[in-house]
């Protein structure tokens, strides 16, 4: 019998949905403990799931939890995650991991003394369009890349989620928010950054709420809305991204990379699927011949029609990393860096001046067919 690590969930918000419905499809983890601060929200959980119900100390102390899943708000990431370490269990984290790259160095600093891992959300880039693109880069079907353009962009969250606030304090924000699907999807197909410039505004210094129960409460937005940032690449491309809560609607495409000998058009990197489309030299646009890759088969239905969604296949991917001895495509390496690239948009968007990273990272390992198929049941 294959060896499983035992999960726990701190934080049974509107984003615990996924892990608790997803996390079956995968080898290696077992979901068997919930906690939230509010615990009517964990026993809902707990008896929709046929879970534990525990308080966090409870959950902490468990001992048939090897890894705990922080889906707590932005804010809370940090401390929560120390106090994981701290009672020896690996943490998977929802982004942003930390709001500055100090929280993170110091996580670092005690997964090390205690032999423990770390990873984060998103793990998008591991869906099967994502990886056919970044195949299709590796195989050279674009010759090098040498820049890009990526946009998110949105009039705001509070139009649907019931408890927005958070998205508009320090710690929330287009960049912190969005930026890590778009920024973890770049360095999955080109690599690290090297240095960073930005402008930043903030259209309204209040929101007002339209989805339900709250609708019509008025909440005040203490973090810029509206970035538009240059990356510039250890390998030389520059790429510009665009992400703000402040537009009502646009054409843009969501991911464009640009290379040597034609173009790829990636779909939006916070979903799995979707369509990849290339151009070479003097040809017209088409879409890439497509590939029976697990993580981009649609297994989910939404307003916009079938989508593909694994998320928890970056938890599966490093458990599955712990128990075999091997790097984490979701590492801590990777997640800081993305952190960085971060923290240092914003910065830069403080200061109008561009800012050169501290941290390094490697690509991840590509994630094929096979291997990817050895992650699920």
């Amino acid at each position: 019998m294959e060896r499983e690590l035992g999960v726990g969930i701190i934080g049974c918000g509107n984003i615990s949905t996924a892990y608790f419905t997803l996390a079956p499809l995968f080898k290696g983890i077992k979901v068997v403990a919930c906690s939230d601060i509010n615990m009517n929200a964990a026993e809902l959980r707990a008896e929709e799931f046929g879970v534990k119900a525990q308080t966090v100390d409870e959950l902490l102390a468990n001992p048939e939890v090897d890894v705990v899943v922080n889906l707590t708000i932005p804010d809370a990431h940090y401390p929560v995650s120390k106090r994981i370490l701290e009672a020896g269990k690996h943490v998977y984290s929802e982004k942003p991991l930390v709001l500055s790259l100090e929280q993170g160095e110091d996580l670092r600093r005690i997964a090390k003394e205690k032999g423990l891992s770390v990873g984060c959300a998103p793990d998008t880039f591991l869906g099967g369009s994502h990886q056919l693109a970044r195949k299709y880069i590796d195989e050279g079907g674009v010759g090098r890349i040498t820049s890009g353009t990526c946009h998110v962009m949105s009039p705001g969250m509070e139009m649907w989620h019931p408890n927005p606030d958070f998205f508009f304090l320090p710690g929330g924000g287009p960049i912190l928010d969005l930026g890590p699907y778009y920024i973890a999807n770049l360095i999955n197909l080109i690599g690290p950054v090297k240095r960073v410039g930005a402008l930043t505004s903030m259209a309204n210094e209040t929101r007002t709420i339209t989805s339900e129960p709250r609708n019509g409460e008025v909440i005040p937005v203490k973090t810029p809305t509206n970035i538009h940032a240059l990356l510039e690449f250890v390998n030389g491309a520059t790429v510009t991204l665009s992400a703000s809560w402040d537009v009502w609607c646009n054409r843009h495409s969501n991911m464009e990379l640009y290379g040597t000998e034609g173009s790829l058009f990636v779909p939006d990197p916070n979903f799995f699927g979707g369509l990849v489309e290339a151009t070479g030299r003097n040809k017209e646009i088409a879409p890439l011949e497509a590939w029976d890759h697990p993580f981009g088969i649609d297994n989910q239905e939404s307003v916009q029609g079938p989508r593909a969604n694994y998320r928890t296949a970056g938890l599966a991917d490093m458990a599955a990393a712990i128990l075999e001895g091997r790097d984490a495509r979701c590492s801590l390496d990777r997640v800081l860096h993305g952190v960085d690239v971060m923290t240092a948009i914003l910065k830069s968007g403080e200061t109008r001046e561009f800012i050169t990273l501290s941290t390094a990272c490697t690509q991840p390992a590509a994630l094929g067919i096979e291997e990817a198929r050895a992650l699920l049941k």
